[in-house]
């Protein structure tokens, strides 16, 4: 798994719920909250994704770019975000290209893990083995006092 203090990778291109092509180059400038999931519409990835919704304004207050990631395509991501009113892009990795640069791939699936990447594209900060339910608060709290003390 790609470690605090690396940096992640940029150029690898997936596609957003619109099927357009995307990578975290894209994002480069803002911090950036990736979260990687194993599947859309799982008991455990809705608490997941409705816990980021229910603080997504905040990060936007932040400057902070959200990004979910599974292996689902963009259809399956599509319906999922408008089913629970997600704000924020969800990128379908059908191929694993970037979960597995990311570290999170494996044949049982995705590793449910969070990645905080800073402006210049290192990760700041990963959370490994998430607890979906009210893991946006915690998130936000960490994220919130990073970027109070990165601005000191």
């Amino acid at each position: 798994m790609i470690k605090t203090g690396e940096k992640a990778p940029l150029d690898i291109k997936v596609l957003d719920s619109n099927g357009s092509q995307v990578s975290l180059r894209d994002l480069l400038g803002s911090y950036v909250v990736l979260y990687a999931y194993p599947m859309d519409e799982t008991p455990g990835c809705v608490k997941e994704a409705c816990s980021i919704r229910d603080v997504y304004n905040e990060f936007k207050e932040l400057g902070v770019a959200v990004v979910g990631i599974s292996p689902d395509n963009e259809k399956s991501h599509k319906k999922f975000a408008e089913h629970h009113e997600l704000q924020f892009p969800l990128w379908a990795d059908t191929k694993h290209e970037l979960l597995n640069a990311l570290g999170v791939w494996s044949f049982t699936g995705v590793a449910r893990t969070t990645f905080l990447i800073d402006k210049e594209g290192t990760v700041a900060h990963v959370w490994e083995k998430v607890k979906p339910e009210g893991h946006g608060e915690e998130v936000l709290d960490f994220v919130t006092k990073f970027i109070e003390t990165s601005r000191v």
